[in-house]
C-alpha cells in the first residue's frame, strides 16, 4: 500500500469520528439533562430520611379481630391437613 493512501484512509476516518462526535456533544448540548438523579436532591433525600415516621397503632379490639381471624385461618390449615 501506498503511505499516501494509508493517511487518506486515516484522515476519512478521523473526519467521520469528528462528526460523530459532534452529533454526540450537540446531543447533550440540546438535552441538556444527564441520567440518574438531579443535582440537590441528596441534601433533600437526607432531611426526609432524618425524619422519624410516627408509628401507627392498632386499637385491642383490631389486634383481637386480627388474632382471630388467624387462629381461624391456622384450623382450617389444620383440619385440611389430618384428611
Amino acid at each position: 500500500m501506498e503511505v499516501s493512501r494509508i493517511i487518506a484512509e486515516i484522515d476519512a476516518q478521523i473526519s467521520k469520528l469528528q462528526q460523530a462526535r459532534a452529533l454526540l456533544a450537540g446531543a447533550a448540548a440540546v438535552g441538556g439533562r444527564r441520567p440518574g438523579r438531579p443535582k440537590g436532591t441528596t441534601a433533600a433525600a437526607k432531611t426526609s430520611v432524618s425524619r422519624k415516621r410516627a408509628k401507627r397503632v392498632l386499637s385491642p379490639d383490631a389486634r383481637k379481630r386480627i388474632a382471630d381471624a388467624q387462629k381461624r385461618r391456622w384450623a382450617a390449615h389444620r383440619k385440611e391437613s389430618d384428611k
